[in-house]
């Protein structure tokens, strides 16, 4: 998704003003101004309109999680330079202390289902075998579930975990024998009847 476009969303959902906006900078040692911040802000149609670099893109989502989360060993992360939606989201995940049950919750109110499976794919290192991009549509759908439940005040509704299924008996037999012996099996040298 486009930086903008993001940046946007979050200041709606979670109503952020300019100062608000400054101060998250400002815990990353980073310094803006209302006018960066308004050029920013305005419509993509709007000629005036500014695009948000990757790097300040990744320093406002820094900022926003040391806002709600504190900083981590006293020390902020430096800002990436090459910013995706992957990241987006992990970052929004930390900041926002999401488990995974929660995200699946937020995307399915805003309209889009999804799997643990899938979902745990994007929080993957680019260079594993099962790590998968997430696409705009996904994120699109997760800021959407944020506005919901930030701004709107609606609770999304979290699945219960799926009861583990009873083991069958012949398994949970299987494993009473092997922990107390088969007591109908010989010993190796049966007792000699006449006492030697």
């Amino acid at each position: 998704m486009d930086n903008n476009d993001v940046l946007r969303r979050l200041r709606y959902s979670f109503e952020l003003d300019d100062s608000t906006m400054i101060k998250l900078f400002k815990h990353c040692d980073v310094t803006v101004t209302r006018a960066e911040i308004s050029a920013w802000l305005k419509k993509d149609e709007d000629p005036e309109v500014v695009q948000i670099n990757d790097a300040q893109m990744a320093t406002f989502l820094n900022g926003f999680i040391v806002e709600k989360r504190g900083k981590k060993n006293g020390q902020t992360p430096p800002p990436e330079t090459k910013m995706n939606n992957n990241i987006v989201l992990a970052k929004l995940k930390i900041a926002l202390a999401l488990q995974s049950e929660e995200i699946i919750a937020l995307i399915t109110m805003a309209g889009l289902t999804i799997s643990k499976h899938e979902l745990s794919a994007f929080f993957r290192k680019n260079s594993h075998k099962h790590y998968r991009s997430c696409k705009d549509q996904i994120l699109r759908h997760f800021l959407k579930g944020v506005q919901m439940k930030y701004h709107d005040g609606i609770e999304p509704v979290i699945p219960e975990p799926a009861p583990k299924k009873p083991a069958p008996a012949t398994t949970v037999a299987k494993k009473q024998t092997a922990k107390k012996g088969n007591p109908f099996q010989w010993r190796q040298t049966p007792p000699n009847d006449s006492g030697e």
